[in-house]
This record gives structure tokens, C-alpha cells and sequence, in this order.
């Protein structure tokens, strides 16, 4: 498995190779190479999936702090379903094309998804450090630990199988990051 981006391929070896994955993508047969190179920014998180160790880990970095500059705009709320929908798609597209090209069912630099995951984590909560910090271990431990029915969408087609368990541990992150802070309100 390779890290480098998209060797140029035929129009002819694009058809072939959507025929293989007939089925398991929604994405147009012939795709032009400057999507490709959309898609791998897009799904390497502009590069973060790259890192040499715990790419997953340096991916989920980015999402806390880019719902946090998301929420600096103060936004209403359909603006940031309507955003967050779009994030998912183009993920769905983009993780999808990433890993056909490279012939893999879900590789590891493919971090879209972990970073879309925090807009449902930090969904009605402000970001702040305290819950940045507490969003995000959750979140790492439901996308590491993969409790069922979390694993059970990873069997999912393309890129749906590669985005869905992320989006489901980051709903259940949610649900933690909330009882945590209640629990806290206890506390302090």
C-alpha cells in the first residue's frame, strides 16, 4: 500500500477498474486526475493522514479545533447540519476514490472521517479546552475500541463502510462528552 498520490491512469483502466468496484461506489467511472488529487487532500485531511505514527490520532486533532473556528462564527444551527451533511458526502466521494486507488478496503491515512466525526461530537456543545480534551478521548476510544454496532459499519460498501463507524463513535462520544459534563456539574 502505497502513500504516495495517484499514478495518471488510461480513461480505459479507469472504466476497468470502476467495473471492478461496480456496486461499491457512487462515483462517476471516468473521473477526472484533478479530482484524484481533491480526493487524496480531502480524505489525507490536507496531508495529516500522512504522519508516520497514529495517523487516526493526528487526524482527530484537526476536528475539535476546526469545530472550534466553526463555531467562532456563531452560525445558526441549519448552517451547521447543512455543512456537516456536505463534509460527510464529499468524505463518503473522496474516502471512497482514496481507497479504491490504492486497493484497500480502509487505509489508515484516510482521516476524513475522524475529523468530520467531531462535528457530531461537539454538536450543541461549545468547544473549549476542557471539552475539546474530553470530546476527543472519547471519541478515540470509541473509534479505537469499535464496540458493536460500531464495527458492524465497517462491513459497509466503499466509502460509506470507511466514514459510517467513525460517525457512529462520534455519536456515541457525544453521548459520553455529555454525561461526563454532567457528571462534572456534580463535581465542581
Amino acid at each position: 500500500m502505497s502513500r504516495e498520490p495517484f499514478s495518471e491512469l488510461h480513461s480505459e483502466q479507469l472504466v476497468e477498474q470502476a467495473s471492478l468496484h461496480a456496486g461499491t461506489e457512487s462515483v462517476i467511472a471516468v473521473w477526472p486526475m484533478w479530482l484524484d488529487g481533491l480526493a487524496w487532500l480531502y480524505a489525507t485531511g490536507a496531508g495529516v493522514g500522512l504522519c508516520p505514527k497514529a495517523p487516526g490520532t493526528a487526524g482527530s486533532v484537526w476536528g475539535p479545533l476546526l469545530v472550534c473556528g466553526w463555531q467562532w462564527f456563531d452560525r445558526p444551527l441549519h448552517e451547521s447540519v447543512a455543512l456537516t451533511l456536505v463534509c460527510i458526502a464529499i468524505g463518503v466521494a473522496a474516502a471512497g476514490r482514496v481507497a479504491s486507488k490504492q486497493r484497500c478496503e480502509d487505509p489508515g491515512f484516510v482521516v476524513c472521517d475522524e475529523i468530520v466525526a467531531f462535528a457530531i461530537v461537539f454538536a450543541g456543545v461549545n468547544v473549549s479546552w476542557l471539552t475539546g480534551l474530553i470530546g476527543f478521548v472519547w471519541f478515540r476510544v470509541f473509534d479505537i475500541a469499535k464496540p458493536w454496532p460500531i464495527s458492524r459499519l465497517e462491513r459497509l460498501p466503499g466509502g460509506w463502510g470507511i466514514m459510517a463507524d467513525d460517525l457512529l463513535a462520534g455519536a456515541f462520544a457525544a453521548a459520553a462528552l455529555r454525561g461526563t459534563l454532567w457528571l462534572l456539574e456534580f463535581v465542581v
